[in-house]
């Protein structure tokens, strides 16, 4: 989601990876971009798919979208239209979705006890790949100068694979339905207050534009964004 900083946040933010990121031409941040935000919304989607075939649930992989082929789960407005004009304008955060992946519940044994953990699956799989992208970027760091036209690439990509990642994973653990943080605050929830809590997935996505507009999702994300690409910038060795 584009989430405009201000003030001290907005400072904050303008870490040394950052900072690279601005100097390449549009160009050259497509190429940089394309891959880790294709990879980042697909295999979210196929860990869902994934976690849910493992409870009993064989409805994705039935349909054949248990498949990290991108064309299996592209969707025109969230994985090809919104990341490419957040990163046109600039906006310094990008994110975006594919098509869910279907999943139905009532072929679990526990059905809000596994779709907690089914929908736990996206957000742990960005964790993941946010680790894998670091040591991508650690790789390009260790390369060094002397073969810019193989660090370089590694760095840049690695960075870019880093930041959708931890975008996508700590939007989607927003307890907001339909994200995964719903999903799983449902699971816990007693069976009544989640029968209510579920209720308000019909108006997940005006709030989700509310909190956007009034900046409250800033301040919900931009600290915890900040911390958590330190410490994988940390482990890139940016």
């Amino acid at each position: 989601m584009a989430l405009r900083s201000s003030g001290r946040a907005r400072a904050l933010r303008r870490c040394w990876g950052n900072r690279m990121m601005d100097e390449l031409t549009l160009l050259q941040r497509i190429v940089v971009w394309i891959l880790p935000v294709v990879f980042a919304i697909t295999v979210h989607e196929v860990a869902h798919g994934w976690v849910a075939k493992r409870y009993g649930d064989n409805t994705a992989s039935l349909l054949g979208r248990l498949t990290l082929n991108p064309i299996k789960h592209i969707d025109l407005l969230g994985t090809l239209i919104i990341p490419g004009l957040l990163l046109i304008t600039g906006t310094g955060f990008i994110f975006g979705w594919a098509k869910p992946v279907p999943v139905d519940p009532r072929n679990f044994k526990n059905p809000r006890q596994d779709m907690a953990i089914v929908a736990l699956a996206g957000p742990v799989s960005n964790l993941l790949m946010a680790v894998g992208w670091a040591l991508i970027a650690r790789l390009g760091v260790t390369i060094g100068a002397q073969t810019e036209s193989i660090s370089l690439p590694l760095i840049y990509t690695g960075i870019a694979g880093i930041s959708i990642n931890l975008v996508l994973a700590m939007l989607n653990l927003l307890p907001i339905p339909p994200l995964d943080g719903s999903r799983i605050l449902s699971g816990i929830l007693p069976n009544y207050w989640a029968w209510q809590y579920n209720r308000l997935e019909r108006f997940g996505f005006i709030i989700l534009l509310v909190l956007l507009y009034t900046r409250v999702l800033n301040l919900i994300l931009e600290y915890p964004l900040y911390f958590a690409q330190q410490v994988f910038f940390s482990i890139a060795g940016l």
